[in-house]
């Protein structure tokens, strides 16, 4: 299959959704999405904190070379985007859509990203590994994420030679990635735990377990959405399934726990509840402004009331298209231009979002337009 640069037409800049995301996965009411990251380098070439520009470039020549055979493996197109011929706002939104870093958006020169057309796959060539694989699931599903990126992995071994070290495992930049490479993630939304205070808890004994809980849209005070990623803090010493596993089984006991949570507030708090829920929705409905951290908090309630079935005119799939269409830079890019106001951003995200309940009915409002 051959590559092509496609970021003036492709429809990551054009739609704000995230085709490979379904809220019909495994535990999708608690688990947004599931994530395997590999990091890998080429032997006898510096780290790229330490390579100079021409050795960043012959990283980037030879991954281009196995780059169809990577296809073949993965079942899937990728198009190549080079960092340095993307503007600022395309590279904005592939960092809101979680597909590159800002570390490699930083340093564009000799930076590549290939990316699925369904955006589950993303390489990085040239962040902080020579390489890093990254593929996406829905809901819980860390066993078809590392299956799709185990494959794209022995493709490139097949073709390149990769450090390795036989007592340290696979050698990378940053020494907590030693071993396996793998960082194991998955993203949940635990409004429940946040509004019975049990998000202390939970971080504490994810901690001993080897794992780490983050914000996903977060300041130094207070967290977004109710949207946490969890993911393994080591790989050295452990195999892949080991951490799969132990992610597997603390993610599993959260769910459990964000469920038991929920039913608590449905049984004890229930008129406080739904009315929360439908005042929630109907801002989002008919607001015409709307600022980025009122549709985290608005719309977490709203996907709450719609996996509870309090709601069901509109369905939980319009949850990707909501969280990247109220981004900055999603509506910079939509509108052209950097130079918005504060009031037009509000205005155009507010008309995004309305946008995005209207384009995804749930069984409620499908039944009504029969």
């Amino acid at each position: 299959m051959q590559q092509s640069e496609t970021q003036e037409t492709t429809d990551l800049f054009r739609r704000n959704g995230l085709p490979w995301m379904t809220a019909e996965a495994q535990d999708s009411d608690v688990v947004v999405s599931s994530r395997i990251r590999l990091a890998r380098n080429y032997r006898k070439v510096p780290f790229p904190n330490r390579a100079d520009f021409e050795q960043l470039a012959a990283v980037l020549q030879v991954t281009d070379g196995v780059i169809p055979v990577v296809e073949q493996a993965a079942h899937q197109h990728l198009s190549r985007f080079a960092l340095d011929h993307l503007t600022k706002l395309q590279r904005d939104v592939l960092i809101d859509k979680r597909l590159i870093t800002n570390n490699l958006a930083k340093n564009p020169q000799d930076r590549a990203a290939y990316i699925s057309d369904d955006a589950s796959i993303s390489l990085l060539v040239n962040e902080e590994d020579h390489l890093r694989i990254a593929c996406r699931t829905s809901g819980l599903a860390l066993e078809e994420a590392y299956e799709t990126a185990s494959a794209i992995d022995d493709a490139f071994e097949s073709r390149l030679d990769i450090a390795f070290d036989e007592k340290m495992g696979y050698l990378t930049s940053c020494p907590t990635n030693l071993g396996t490479g793998l960082r194991a993630s998955v993203v949940l939304h635990l409004p429940g735990l946040v509004f019975t205070r049990n998000m202390t808890n939970i971080i504490n004994i994810s901690q001993q377990l080897g794992l780490t809980v983050r914000g996903l849209y977060s300041d130094d005070n207070e967290v977004y959405g109710n949207l946490f990623r969890v993911s393994n803090q080591l790989t050295l010493g452990f195999s892949e399934q080991e951490i799969i596993d132990n992610l597997k089984s603390a993610v599993t006991e959260i769910t459990a726990n964000e469920r038991r949570a929920r039913k608590a507030l449905a049984l004890y708090m229930k008129e406080h509840l739904e009315d929360d829920i439908w005042r929630a929705y109907g801002v989002l409905r008919y607001a015409r402004l709307l600022t980025e951290k009122e549709v985290l908090a608005l719309f977490s309630k709203v996907r709450l009331g719609i996996d509870m079935r309090l709601i069901e005119e509109v369905s939980a799939d319009c949850f990707p298209d909501v969280l990247i269409g109220s981004r900055a830079s999603w509506l910079q890019n939509r509108a052209g231009t950097e130079n918005l106001s504060k009031n037009e951003l509000d205005k155009l995200r507010a008309e995004t979002v309305r946008e995005a309940l209207a384009a995804h009915p749930g069984r409620r409002a499908r039944a009504a337009l029969k």
